[in-house]
Parts: C-alpha cells; structure tokens; sequence
C-alpha cells in the first residue's frame, strides 16, 4: 500500500514564512499542476479551470453555473429582474473564489501573467455578480474591500504582459487606467482622501515610474527640453537651430498620414 504521508513529499522543499512557494509538478494523470507550500503541508490546483479540478452543476465553476442560470432566467423572463443569489449561494462563491485568489497568488510568482489576468477577472466577476444579485445586503457588499486589491493584481498582470512584448505605452496605459478605477471606487464611497494611503495605490505607482524609467524618450519632448536649456543659458543661435527641428518634426507628422492615405487610395 502506498504512503500517505505527507512528509515524503514535502521532503526538501522547506517552508519559509512571509513568503509565497510555488512550484509546478506533473500529477499522476500526467497533466501539469501548481502546488503551494503552506506551513502544514501545501495546496495542489490545477492550472485551468476550478484549482480543486471540479466541476459544479457539470460547470466550470460555481460562478460560470450561475452567470448561465442568469442567462436562462433572463431568456424566459425577458429580463434579469428577480434573480437573486441566497446567502448559502453566496458563501460557495465565496469560497470558491478563495481558491482562485490562491491560484493567482501562485501564478503571479511563476510569472504566468495570462494565468492572473484570467483569475482576477474572474473573481472581480464574482464582486459583480453577488453586488447585483445577492438578496442580502451584506452578501451584496462583503467582498467589496477586495476590490482595490483585485484591481492592482489584474493591473499588474495586464503591465507585465504589455512588458514582454515590449508595448511600453500599452503598459503605461493600463497602470494608469487601474489607478483611475481605484480612485473612482474610492470617490464613489466619498473615501478618496484614503487614495494616498492604500498600499494597492502605492504598488501602481512604482510601477508606473518604473514604465516612465523604460519608456523611450518622446523626440519633441526632448527638444522642448533642450529648447528651454538654450534659452535659459542665452544661447539663442542654438534655440533657433533647436526651433527649427521641432517645427520640421511636426511638418512630418502631420505630413504622414496624408501619404498613408493616398497609399490606400
């Protein structure tokens, strides 16, 4: 009979406080799997679909069950008016949706940025649904003090792809567009003096100074730059020179989409 115990798997890979291990091993099944070190023992998810590999109502998740009974509901009715979620409906999702955040904790540190951006959009699906749908008041906003946190994971996710492929506007875009919807949550709860204070704020805006730091230097920028140094230091020649550059810079780019036009013409 084979072992159950736990130590002969654990063996040599050590737990380490305030730090999240993740590894991927292939299962028995021969399918790749993600297991997280816990001080007890470890977490084992599966890479896609529900982590614990099963299958609600012959659904994906809990989740993907009740956005297709909201589906069936609104295709007899006409409307989504009368749905709800009961609490017990709610405390699964709940549940499940820890799973997913375990899952993403994992995925971020194994740099599988495609797999956090898929989780978090999920779970922020979950505040959606249970803050329209749940009957009780406290169902509908219990999950809500995640959001930020969602948010700046999501975000995160969406930058280091962007990174990858080199798109360094695309990343500065989207830092910027999660920290305008965290401030907006926050101005919608009249709590946006806390903007400065939320740890979700202050991860975004490293990272966007980091992008700034990488970003490739605008050439009209630079000139404006330079321009401003040569008058500052009356070296008026040489602002002339710099004067001539910028209106020629613009002259090709207001230039350039009239020639690409005519090519499709």
């Amino acid at each position: 009979m084979a072992s159950l115990d736990l130590r002969r798997i654990l063996a040599g890979w050590s737990y380490e406080a305030n730090q999240i291990t993740v590894r991927k091993i292939t299962g028995d099944d021969g399918t790749v799997k993600i297991q997280m070190r816990l001080d007890l023992g470890l977490l084992q998810m599966e890479v896609s679909g529900r982590p614990d590999g099963a299958s609600p109502h012959g659904c994906e998740s809990l989740l993907a069950y009740h956005e297709k009974r909201i589906e069936q509901h609104a295709e007899k009715n006409g409307t989504e008016l009368g749905f709800e979620l009961s609490p017990a409906e709610c405390q699964a999702l709940r549940e499940e949706s820890l799973q997913y955040y375990h899952r993403y904790l994992a995925e971020f540190v194994l740099e599988d940025f495609e797999g956090v951006e898929r989780d978090t959009a999920r779970n922020i699906r979950v505040l959606d649904l249970c803050r329209k749908f749940a009957r009780e008041e406290n169902d509908r906003y219990v999950l809500e003090q995640y959001r930020p946190y969602l948010i700046m994971m999501h975000t995160r996710a969406q930058v280091h792809l962007a990174l990858r492929r080199g798109a360094f506007k695309t990343a500065m875009a989207r830092v910027t567009a999660g920290l305008a919807q965290i401030r907006e949550l926050l101005i919608a709860a009249e709590q946006d003096d806390l903007y400065d204070e939320l740890t979700e704020v202050s991860i975004l805006t490293a990272l966007r100074n980091e992008i700034a730091a990488r970003l490739p230097a605008d050439p009209m920028q630079k000139l404006e730059g330079e321009l401003q140094k040569a008058v500052a230091e009356e070296r008026y020649e040489d602002a002339a020179v710099l004067r001539n550059r910028m209106e020629a810079l613009k002259n090709r780019h207001v230039s350039a989409p009239a020639r690409r036009n005519r090519k499709k013409m």
